[in-house]
């Protein structure tokens, strides 16, 4: 029971609460408690943690021409802004010391989701603003990197008197001048990408060998369909596997399309041969927004045989079960 004293109001009347019980007292605290809930939910247009961000232009809405900074330390996240108004200026880095070096020679690769709307992006560098992609070619799926060297990314909202149902949303990683090599770039935009090697080439023995402990996925099996390329960006080859020694994400399925073993796809390079069909192979490659790009592959039977003369050496980099 809570006891508030009797008082007079300023005309003199008589301005007596009495006593409230909790149950009298409780609908003002409800109306109280929503009134401070809408307040937290008005108040928290955007969220955000070391590798991915989410905002809303709608705090820009008095403010178009705003620019916000965006900071990202990750090697891979993911960037969606809702209502785009004004512009985000986006500094990604990877979560490690400036002092180590260990984002030199990486490249940020931003890939837009396919309902991405309302903005265009653009490179950043020394002032200038370059594009990467306008707003009309993001639903395409294509892939676009630069050197983090070069500058940071800008994302700018697209003019438009209804905002609503606009989102503009991307994944992005950072690579190494290889993986950033795989995404062929428009002759308009030229991100200086330096890979120090041809996708195409064929990878020595060491390489088959490091591949193997260094990849995001292993596996043993054979090729049986190539699909022609849907755009100059890649083939993609149709794989069933005997066995999967790691994957890094669920890009093979178990039970796949000739009922037995593991099945999925890897991408090529368009310049790259293919390989050739039920012939037998180790393959090895990177997982890249989602899909799986084959790095090395050689016969398995070559693989055994340099498998097996690196442990009699004691030359092998790790172990596999290869029995």
């Amino acid at each position: 029971m809570f006891v508030i004293s009797n008082k007079k109001n300023p005309l003199g009347q008589d301005w007596s609460v009495g006593v409230l019980s909790p149950t009298m007292l409780w609908p003002v605290l409800e109306r109280w408690i929503v009134a401070g809930l809408l307040c937290l939910v008005a108040s928290a247009q955007y969220s955000s943690d070391q590798c991915s961000w989410r905002g809303s232009g709608l705090t820009h809405e008095s403010h178009s021409r705003d620019v916000e900074q965006v900071y990202l330390r990750c090697s891979q996240g993911s960037l969606e802004w809702l209502y785009p108004t004004g512009a985000l200026i986006i500094s990604l880095r990877p979560n490690t010391e400036p002092s180590s070096g260990a984002s030199h020679g990486l490249h940020a690769c931003i890939k837009p989701q396919a309902d991405s709307r309302g903005a265009h992006l653009y490179l950043e560098r020394a002032g200038r603003l370059h594009l990467l992609m306008a707003e009309k070619e993001q639903t395409e799926g294509r892939v676009r990197c630069f050197p983090l060297r070069n500058g940071s990314l800008f994302v700018e909202a697209v003019g438009q008197q209804d905002i609503s149902r606009r989102i503009a949303a991307f994944q992005y990683q950072l690579m190494t001048g290889a993986g950033a090599h795989l995404y062929p770039q428009p002759n308009t935009f030229n991100p200086q990408i330096n890979t120090g090697t041809d996708p195409c080439t064929q990878c020595s023995d060491d390489q088959v060998l490091m591949a193997v402990c260094t990849s995001d996925f292993v596996g043993r099996g054979s090729v049986y369909a190539t699909d022609a390329p849907h755009s100059s960006d890649n083939f993609s080859i149709a794989v069933t596997l005997s066995r999967l020694f790691r994957q890094k994400s669920r890009v093979f399925s178990l039970g796949g399309a000739r009922g037995r073993g593991w099945s999925g796809r890897l991408n090529t390079p368009p310049q790259c041969r293919t390989l050739p069909e039920e012939e037998e192979f180790l393959f090895t490659g990177a997982v890249r927004f989602g899909e799986a790009w084959l790095g090395c592959a050689t016969h398995y039977r070559h693989f055994l045989e340099l498998y097996r003369t690196a442990l009699e050496t004691g030359s092998n980099p790790c172990h596999i079960d290869t029995d």
